[in-house]
């Protein structure tokens, strides 16, 4: 488990091991190439990799004018960057032990885009697009790579999200983010 904040990274663990699992924290910025080679130098020392998962993920409220230079950056860092040098660690291991999955967490507003969400939807699309061409080019090799697009869904994540972009209208933005759903409601992290 990697996370640039490694007591997240152990709680997620403890559920992991709770569940019956095996797991390991690491603290590891995904988007230097860097810090992510070094952790899964670390890592394939002991196991091997059969299953990645990509869900490191920052967002920013604002259409292309209200984007500076530097919340562009971020994001494309994290969303986009983040995603490469994962998978970029991960797909040699994989085709020297016959194969692998690879699961990137996209969003549906990398296919159709959401008002004020600029630099987002363009990491999520950047995703979906690694996402297909990562499939096709190592497929022969018995790596499946695929994504997952969903809409919102009532994370930690979310509640951090409204308490910084809209104080003191945090239920109310709530509301109408939950009425936007496809579903009418945002999921909940366990559907």
């Amino acid at each position: 488990m990697l996370d640039i904040n490694k007591d997240a990274a152990q709680a997620v663990v403890c559920e992991i091991v709770k569940a019956g699992g095996n797991a390991k924290a690491y603290a590891c910025d995904v988007s230097r190439i860097d810090n992510v080679e070094e952790v899964f130098n670390e890592l394939l020392q002991d196991t091997r990799v059969h299953i990645l998962v990509n869900n490191a993920g920052i967002s920013h409220v604002g259409n292309l004018e209200a984007t500076a230079e530097h919340d562009f950056d971020k994001i494309f860092c994290v969303n986009v960057k983040g995603v490469y040098n994962c998978m970029y660690a991960a797909v040699s291991h994989m085709k020297a032990n016959g194969g692998g999955v690879i699961l990137n967490m996209a969003s549906i507003a990398g296919t159709s885009g959401l008002a004020d969400r600029f630099a987002y939807s363009m990491s999520k699309g950047a995703v979906v697009a690694m996402t297909y061409s990562v499939a096709k080019d190592y497929l022969s090799h018995n790596i499946r790579c695929n994504c997952i697009s969903p809409a919102r869904v009532h994370t930690p994540f979310v509640n951090g999200f409204l308490r910084r972009n809209y104080p003191g209208k945090e239920q109310e933005m709530f509301e109408k983010l939950e009425k936007a759903q496809p579903i009418g409601r945002m999921a909940q992290p366990e559907e």
